[in-house]
């Protein structure tokens, strides 16, 4: 993947993951749009920076994501690059019937959100040269967390889409697959500053180390992340997964 001189749409960008590597991007000479629901969080995130765009957008929402492609595409009609980063992350207890409002929506927005909007931009990024596609699934697609199932599943799905995306569109548009493992952001309360996890920062320059090798790797997995990634090929799932749980009660998230 070419990593200047591109437009970039990133959802999502208003913090955490997709601010810091929307920051990076534009760092390099690229144009950036973020977008998200929270317009402020959006102008925060651009300020001071002259060719980074901002636009509202309800991943949430089919009609809102049909809007948005017209809009972004009238206004930028150079983008080739998206970057799925739009996600949200809630505990669930499976162990007792619960309301589903959680479940639902974060496959809303984990799941459909970005295989909508990449329905929705397709057609013009198969004409795009230099054109790449970039979601972020999860160290939690490979060993799921039990008292996040629903997320887990979702970016179990995104991953697998991924592959199949990424050979439906061989030759014509780059696919890749950002799988994080626990970073310091606030999908979650508390877990800006939360031992153990890998500060943000740190993560997006590793990020923007494994974007720039040649050819850019179809996965990019920053080192954290290799416990979870290859768990299962390295015959230590049942460890990986168990040890992943007490992690987590242990520092509060059960």
């Amino acid at each position: 993947m070419k990593i200047d001189g591109n437009t970039i749409l990133i959802t999502g960008g208003g913090s955490g993951i997709g601010e810091a590597l929307a920051h990076r991007f534009h760092d390099l000479g690229n144009t950036v749009i973020i977008a998200g629901r929270r317009l402020s969080a959006l102008e925060r995130a651009a300020d001071g920076r002259a060719n980074m765009h901002t636009m509202q957008l309800d991943v949430e929402s089919e009609e809102s994501i049909s809007d948005f492609a017209k809009r972004l595409l009238d206004e930028y009609p150079k983008v080739n690059i998206l970057l799925n980063n739009a996600g949200i992350m809630r505990f669930e207890a499976l162990a007792e019937r619960r309301d589903l409002n959680d479940a639902e929506a974060t496959v809303t927005t984990n799941l459909l959100g970005p295989i909508r909007l990449t329905n929705a931009l397709i057609d013009h990024f198969v004409r795009q040269s230099d054109a790449a596609i970039i979601n972020v699934s999860s160290g939690l697609a490979f060993v799921p967390l039990s008292v996040a199932p629903t997320y887990s599943a979702t970016k179990a799905a995104m991953h697998s889409y991924t592959i199949a995306m990424r050979e439906a569109l061989k030759g014509r548009v780059e696919v890749i697959e950002l799988a994080p493992p626990a970073v310091q952001t606030a999908i979650m309360p508390g877990q800006e500053s939360r031992p153990g996890f890998l500060p943000l920062d740190e993560f997006a320059d590793e990020v923007m180390e494994l974007f720039a090798k040649q050819p850019t790797p179809s996965e990019i997995l920053v080192k954290g992340v290799h416990f979870q990634r290859f768990a299962e090929a390295e015959g230590r799932f049942e460890g990986a997964l168990q040890a992943l749980h007490e992690r987590v009660v242990k520092a509060g998230g059960d």
